[in-house]
This record gives C-alpha cells, sequence and structure tokens, in this order.
C-alpha cells in the first residue's frame, strides 16, 4: 500500500468516511468531518500509524492529503 493510499485510509477512518469518499485532493477545507478537533485527531492518528512526531507547526501545514503525504514522505527519507 502506497503513503498516500495509507494516508487517505487514516484520514477515512478519522473522519469516520468512506475512503472512496476521500481523494488526493481532499483537504480540510473541502472535507465533510474535518474540522478542528478531527483534524487533531487525525494528526496523532498519522504519529501512530507512520511513527512520526509532529508540532503545532506542522498541524498547522498538514490540512491536504497532498501535504500530508508529502511531509510522511519526506519524513521517511
Amino acid at each position: 500500500m502506497s503513503v498516500t493510499e495509507q494516508v487517505i485510509q487514516v484520514v477515512a477512518e478519522t473522519l469516520n468516511v468512506s475512503p472512496s469518499a476521500i481523494t488526493q485532493e481532499s483537504t480540510a477545507d473541502n472535507t465533510t468531518g474535518w474540522d478542528s478537533l478531527a483534524h487533531v485527531n487525525l494528526m496523532i492518528a498519522l504519529e501512530q500509524t507512520f511513527d512520526i512526531t509532529l508540532d503545532v507547526e506542522d498541524f498547522a501545514k498538514l490540512t491536504s492529503i497532498q501535504s500530508i503525504t508529502d511531509f510522511i514522505e519526506a519524513a521517511q527519507n
């Protein structure tokens, strides 16, 4: 499973939506249920899933599937 697919799965589980409702273009602004509380829960889930540490500045930047995927891929390299 690619990083993007894993991110989509984590986002879908966190937001309690079908993975098919989440795309590479999904953002906090255009995705139902992706509010501030869900965003915090999502960041925690991403830290646990990918064994990464995010700081407050990262939380503010990671507001789309693309930005999350790019960040995780960079962190893994």
